[in-house]
């Protein structure tokens, strides 16, 4: 039931976010760049009685998720804004930021140790 529920919910705002930044595209970018994802996500774990140590987990992965993420929007950004094709644009912005991750991690371990 509740992986019917999810399916719903992400389609819809799926949807809506798409329809939003067709009339507005500033605005539908705010949208979806709003945490909506995580949060359900959040929700879920919780519902489906995981421990606050696994949520918690989960929380600090976004946290490490989101510089990447932000790379890859401004390369992409960058990419289309200096008329590259939509798929070369993504294909840079996802190589950037799996490069970072790589990174990340690698800074990660060496602070860590």
């Amino acid at each position: 039931m509740y992986s019917i529920i999810k399916i719903l919910m992400s389609a819809l705002s799926i949807a809506g976010i798409t329809e939003m930044a067709k009339r507005f595209p500033t605005y539908g970018g705010i949208v979806a760049a709003l945490p909506i994802v995580s949060l359900l996500s959040i929700v879920w774990l919780s519902v489906q009685g995981e421990k606050k140590e696994v949520v918690s987990q989960f929380t600090l992965g976004v946290l490490y998720g989101l510089p990447g993420t932000i790379l890859l929007l401004a390369v992409v950004y960058i990419c289309l804004k200096n008329s590259l094709h939509l798929f070369m644009s993504l294909s840079i912005g996802v190589v950037c930021w799996g490069m970072f991750l790589v990174l990340q991690k690698i800074m990660i371990k060496l602070i860590t140790t």
